[in-house]
């Protein structure tokens, strides 16, 4: 009995510090067993026929939206997100489903062409088995979003689910099998890093990844060298949100409030500063943006009336982000808010950062920082300044001023007068610099799911002109 056999964990409600459930840890060996059973699987599955993959993957769906309450009150529990978002991940889940089976027949279909010795071929074909590893922000979204592009394709998957929320990783794999997933198709263990190491050190195919920059590089580092291995890694980043004068201040705040502090500020594509040309209308903006992210309710996520957002986390990742701002502020930036930390709730923060020089780092809180430039030429130099690229927003009236955004911001998913956060399932979700990869996800899943094989297909063999040598008789 190899060690760590019968260790296990606990997960807690985040609002209140109750218990949720417990969990075993994986061992190592029961990592290989589990690798195992999907290599077994895989030669099967490969096989089975699209039509069929695609039925199943429907039937998933379906039992996902039957259950919906108690699935979105399993993430609310573990996570402490509230009620309504939880709810709405559920959805998101259903709805990649289609989304996936589209974009594969844009992405990853095949093709056939007429040409003169017969015809040009396309077809894909997946890799084996690939290490799904979640995070604990969207512990059903992130993952679904790379486990049912991975099983149309015809992979087998291991996840391994963040050991803070798990819960829903054991619900989906429960729907999945109830939609006639064979076994081994899909397999989970639990654990923290010990358990995603073994996984990573097991005969897989890929890691498919979504979290923190410094995992992301690590698990970068420890594949170099081996390119057989496929990876896509999304690592967050530092987003910026430029507003400049628009006619309406007030709904500039909402813009701003929306895309720092949705989720608890625990979303990777959540605004992290705020670029404010100097001035009146910069200070009217500041003003509002204060204003009304004072009135932002906060609460367990069962609260009635429904709170804006929960608690972090944990009460340690609560703690870790005070630290971060408590830093900047003794680095002199100024406090327009000052986050406090009551338990695993911190309140919003603000910070005017103009003179400052700031670390360039995600803080996965309700956390803004805010600088005033004096120009549209700094305020793009600024949101530039970064590692990151994932998202970015402008919040303007003028139309020549989104054209320069576009041109000239370094961002995968980049808005015009809409939050950082909004992103379509219907199109890529990446960005380039310390972001990913560039294996952006969403619609383009199906490119890091399968890869591509080419053929010229001639119906007989037929004698070929050599060149250099006289034409051959028959």
């Amino acid at each position: 009995m190899d060690a760590g056999q019968h260790e296990s964990f606990q997960t807690t409600d985040p609002a209140t510090g109750e218990a949720v459930a417990r969990y075993r840890v994986a061992s190592p060996r029961d990592v290989a067993d589990a690798v195992a059973r999907a290599h077994a699987a895989f030669a099967t599955w490969r096989t089975t026929p699209i039509e069929q993959r695609r039925e199943i993957a429907t039937r998933f769906a379906a039992g996902l939206a039957a259950r919906k309450p108690d699935l979105a009150r399993l993430i609310s529990r573990e996570t402490g997100k509230v009620a309504w978002e939880s709810e709405a991940e559920i959805d998101t889940m259903v709805a990649k489903v289609g989304l996936s089976i589209r974009s594969q027949d844009e992405r990853a279909g095949q093709r056939d062409d007429p040409t003169a010795f017969g015809r040009a071929a396309l077809r894909h074909r997946p890799h084996g088995v690939l290490a799904v590893l979640g995070p604990y922000n969207f512990p059903g979204h992130l993952p679904n979003g790379h486990i049912v592009p991975a099983l149309l394709a015809g992979n087998t998957v291991v996840l391994k689910p963040s050991e803070i929320a798990p819960g829903i990783a054991h619900a989906m794999a429960d729907a999945w099998r109830e939609g006639g997933l064979p076994d081994g198709v899909l397999e989970v263990v639990d654990g923290a890093r010990a358990t995603g190491e073994a996984l990573l050190d097991s005969d897989i195919a890929g890691v498919l990844f979504t979290g923190s920059a410094t995992t992301g590089v690590a698990i970068h580092q420890r594949f170099a060298g081996r390119p057989e291995v496929i990876l896509a890694l999304e690592m967050g980043g530092n987003n910026a949100l430029i507003a400049w004068q628009p006619a309406d201040p007030e709904a500039v705040a909402s813009i701003v409030v929306q895309s720092a502090f949705i989720t608890t500020g625990q979303r990777c594509s959540c605004a992290r500063r705020l670029i404010l040309p100097r001035g009146v209308w910069g200070d009217r903006v500041l003003e509002a943006v204060v204003a009304l992210a004072r009135q932002l309710p906060f609460g367990p996520w069962d609260a009635a009336p429904a709170p804006f957002a929960g608690p972090l986390v944990s009460q340690g990742a609560a703690a870790r982000a005070l630290v971060q701002v408590q830093d900047r502020i003794a680095a002199g930036a100024t406090p327009l808010l000052e986050g406090v930390r009551d338990g695993a709730f911190l309140s919003l923060a603000i910070s005017e950062v103009t003179a400052v020089q700031t670390p360039d780092e995600e803080v996965f809180a309700p956390y803004l920082e805010v600088r005033r430039v004096s120009d549209f030429d700094e305020a793009l130099k600024v949101a530039n300044a970064t590692r990151f690229g994932l998202s970015g927003a402008l919040v303007s009236d003028d139309p020549a001023l989104w054209e320069r955004a576009q041109a000239e911001m370094r961002a995968g998913v980049l808005n015009l007068n809409r939050p950082t956060t909004g992103a379509s399932g219907a199109l890529p979700f990446g960005g380039p610099g310390l972001s990913g990869n560039l294996r952006p996800s969403a619609w383009y899943a199906a490119d890091y799911c399968a890869w591509p094989m080419a053929m010229q297909v001639a119906a007989t063999a037929q004698m070929l002109a050599v060149p250099g040598l006289a034409q051959q008789a028959r």
